[in-house]
């Protein structure tokens, strides 16, 4: 079996070793065993596993919704239909927040058209003063 140290495990998966640390802290990684003088050496499985994390977080999984779907992953009752849902919530929560952002730059948009511009004194500013007004 291949033994990773932790900085061959970092380097093999472009990460930093305190990526590495972090998700130990956070359960998702954990070291097969430490050396007499206590290094972490880690098996070739945790370079699968912290590939899973990475390609997980780059589609806008969380670390606890990675651990859900590591723990699914693992659990012999579950099947792709779990995984599947997990995907499609995930899917839904990104198009809300797409949606969110779409308006956000419509107000955005909306703001700046109103403002003076330059040469004209910060009192004055449009922008500043409706983030100053109390709300509805």
């Amino acid at each position: 079996m291949t033994v990773f140290t932790i900085g061959k495990l970092a380097k093999s998966c472009d990460v930093k070793v305190d990526t590495i640390r972090h998700y130990e802290q956070k359960g998702l990684l954990l070291p097969l065993d430490r050396t007499a003088s206590g290094y972490r050496v880690y098996s070739s499985n945790s370079v699968k596993r912290l590939r899973f994390v990475r390609k997980a977080q780059h589609l806008g999984f969380t670390l606890e919704e990675i651990r859900e779907l590591l723990e699914l992953s693992e659990n012999s009752d579950a099947d792709c239909a779990d995984i599947r849902e997990k995907a499609r919530m995930k899917s839904d929560a990104i198009e809300k927040r797409i949606s969110d952002l779409i308006s956000i730059k419509k107000s955005l948009v909306e703001l700046s058209k109103y403002c003076p511009g330059k040469g004209v004194s910060l009192s004055e500013c449009s922008i500043l003063k409706h983030f100053y007004e109390e709300s509805e």
